[in-house]
This record gives structure tokens, C-alpha cells and sequence, in this order.
């Protein structure tokens, strides 16, 4: 049973790597107690301080999510606690997307980003590559960043009432696909045409990396999402 100083933190466990995440976040040194709870009900989610959403096949979660009663709580839900999308997550908190199979995506918003699915190729094309990213222990260290038919972010669309949006990961321009490579490598950071290279960011205490972190042994995401989203909303 979870006590008053826990921290509760959510998987939706409906389809994907949920259980790549458990066993990441199993390897946390916290000083507070980490309970996980694999949400595939209204009543699990009731009970978390954050939720993870994993890396899948978004069109198969949502629909998972619908039947399971779960659509309109995990709405709610993201509109006040923490949500980190993975991959598959991360097309389930962007407001808008494309490459949508016959019949449209539902999406649960939260993070102002429209985005492509697949926008990295099919299966064969996945890849591996070194991040640096801003905030994670030993920053300097590269992160390895794992896309399997990964998401591309096609633009970043905060209204002037939102969070702003902090970019925290880019993959090199000379990686992207070629329909992807639209910014030569001295272009402003801030320049929205430089949304396709963007991998990991963050809206006020919402995560979204278009990667797959539960599939490292590298537990510095999960720490960052700890430390970073959840930990400030529950002093």
C-alpha cells in the first residue's frame, strides 16, 4: 500500500514496453519510495502521481485505452499530473497528427506538437544514436537514443496562454530522413522550421521523447522524469 511520501507513478499498460519501463524505473535510487502501478483501469490511474505512456502502436493503445473505459480519464488526467509519451506516447500527448491510419488517431493532447507517425521509415530502418542531452546526470555522456519507426516532430505550436516548450534533444541534421532534412546544421535553435530534428522536450511537467528509453539500460530519462516533472508537483 502506498504511503503518504510515496511517489505513485502511473504505466499504462494496455499494449507496448510498458514492462521495459517498470523494470527501468526498478533501478531508480530515490530518496523517496517508487511504487509503479500498470494502469488498465480507471481505478489504477486514480491512484498515480504521473503516468508513463510507452512505446507501441499508438493506434492500438487508443483503441485499447477507448474500450477500457480509459480515453476520457487519461484526458483528464494529463490536463493537471505529470505525462511522459514515449514513441507511441509521444503521438498520444502531441494536439495533432499526421500519417494517421484510415479512421484518424485519437490523441490526448497535452503537449502543443504536431507530429508524423513513421516519420523515420518503416521496421528496417531503425537506428540507434548518441544524444546529448540538457539536464540528465552526467550530461556530457552521450544517451542512447533508440528510433524503431519512431515519430518525427513536424512543428512546435504553443499558444501564448501554454507552458513554454523547452527542447532538451536534437539528432544531428545529417541524420534525419531525407524527406526530414529541411535546416542546414548552423541554423537558430529557435527557428521553427528546426522542429524536425527535435527527439526529446518538455512542456511544463509533460516529457515526450519520440525514442525509446525503456529499451537502454541507461536509467538517466526515467531519473529526469522523477526529478524534473514529477518530484516539483508534489512539494
Amino acid at each position: 500500500m502506498a504511503c503518504a511520501n510515496d511517489i505513485t507513478i502511473g504505466i499504462l499498460a494496455l499494449q507496448g514496453a510498458f514492462a521495459e519501463h517498470q523494470a527501468r524505473l526498478s533501478k531508480l535510487q530515490l530518496e523517496k519510495r517508487l511504487v509503479v502501478v500498470l494502469v488498465r483501469v480507471v481505478e489504477d490511474l486514480s491512484r498515480c502521481d504521473a503516468l508513463i505512456i510507452p512505446g507501441g502502436e499508438s493506434t492500438t493503445i487508443a483503441l485499447l485505452a477507448r474500450l477500457a473505459g480509459l480515453l476520457e480519464p487519461l484526458r483528464t488526467f494529463v490536463q493537471s499530473k505529470p505525462v511522459w509519451g514515449t514513441c507511441a506516447g509521444a503521438i498520444m500527448i502531441s494536439l495533432g497528427v499526421q500519417g494517421a491510419k484510415q479512421g484518424g488517431q485519437d490523441v490526448l493532447g497535452g503537449v502543443s506538437v504536431e507530429i508524423v507517425r513513421n516519420g523515420w521509415g518503416s521496421q528496417v530502418e531503425s537506428f540507434e544514436a548518441p544524444l546529448l542531452v540538457d539536464g540528465l546526470r552526467e550530461p556530457e555522456k552521450p544517451y542512447p537514443g533508440i528510433f524503431i519507426r519512431a515519430p518525427v516532430i513536424l512543428a512546435l505550436n504553443p499558444s501564448a496562454q501554454d507552458p513554454d516548450i523547452k527542447v532538451i534533444a536534437r539528432l544531428p541534421v545529417g541524420l534525419l530522413p531525407p524527406a526530414q532534412k529541411l535546416v542546414p546544421p548552423d541554423e537558430d535553435d529557435t527557428d521553427p522550421r528546426a522542429a524536425q530534428t527535435v527527439v526529446a522536450l518538455r512542456q511544463g511537467n509533460h516529457l515526450l521523447t519520440t525514442f525509446h528509453p525503456e529499451l537502454t539500460q541507461d536509467d538517466r530519462f526515467h531519473d529526469y522524469f522523477i526529478r524534473e516533472c514529477v518530484l516539483p508537483t508534489l512539494k
